[in-house]
């Protein structure tokens, strides 16, 4: 990183935002791919949001059609394997506890998974990031207010009330979330969700979480919500645990 040493002969605002500007430059592109159908991409999703501040990273969150990586890599969902689907359920309520994560799981996991899906939420997601762009502060909100609906409350996030719920409460007007829901079947949109959901493909992806970490011009992949120590030393960062905040204190 170069030095940054200030003209002072340059106007302090001016002096401010190149310091800004160059700190902005020498950030690491991290791009979270993610689902709010999937529990796992709740973990990475907090944790990421956390470090935002701690790494020197500029996280971008990115709307992921998990059934779409599923179906394209030829995975198996853990639900239909009895042994990965029983230690799922257990490694669930560890983690939950280790990330601090409200995560409880729905009372019929596999009807909520298998039948009802996450379509709509997903493209609900899409359609709010294309029309922030180079904004994530209300893609983070809906997420997480998704997520608290499907994997804390057991509650629906197919429906159209339901969805408009979850837009409430994440600060988003009544006026927009209805504009929102009339765009969320549109062309565009089905498009971009598609798009995405094929460049996580392209990373190499065959599940949700994945992180991709642009290093010195190289993408770096890592599947899961395990992999904080090995992406933080990847990017010459330091994992100092699940609240990186409070190991501060």
């Amino acid at each position: 990183m170069k030095s940054l040493v200030v003209d002072m002969h340059t106007p302090l605002g001016t002096a401010l935002d190149n310091i800004k500007s160059s700190m902005s430059a020498s950030r690491k592109v991290v791009e979270l791919f993610y689902d709010v159908l999937s529990p796992y991409s709740w973990l990475g999703f907090e944790v990421l949001c956390r470090y935002r501040n701690v790494w020197n990273i500029d996280l971008r969150l990115r709307p992921t059609l998990l059934s779409g990586i599923m179906q394209g890599s030829g995975n198996k969902p853990p639900g239909l394997v009895p042994n990965k689907f029983l230690y799922m359920a257990k490694d669930l309520g560890r983690s939950a506890r280790y990330f601090d994560v409200p995560l409880v799981t729905p009372a019929d996991v596999a009807h909520v998974m298998f039948v009802k899906g996450s379509l709509s939420a997903m493209r609900l997601l899409t359609a709010v990031s294309e029309k922030d762009l180079g904004q994530e502060t209300r893609v983070e909100k809906l997420s997480r207010e998704l997520w608290m609906r499907i994997w804390n409350r057991d509650e629906d996030i197919t429906q159209p009330a339901s969805l408009s719920e979850a837009a409430l409460k994440a600060g988003i007007s009544r006026q927009e979330v209805e504009e929102l829901l009339q765009i969320i079947t549109s062309q565009p949109i089905k498009d971009k969700l598609k798009s995405t959901t094929q460049e996580a493909m392209n990373h190499g992806a065959f599940g949700l979480p994945m992180t991709v970490c642009h290093i010195s011009g190289k993408p770096e992949m890592f599947f899961g919500s395990d992999r904080f120590e090995l992406m933080a030393h990847c990017i010459g960062e330091k994992w100092v645990g699940p609240q990186p905040m409070a190991s501060r204190l």
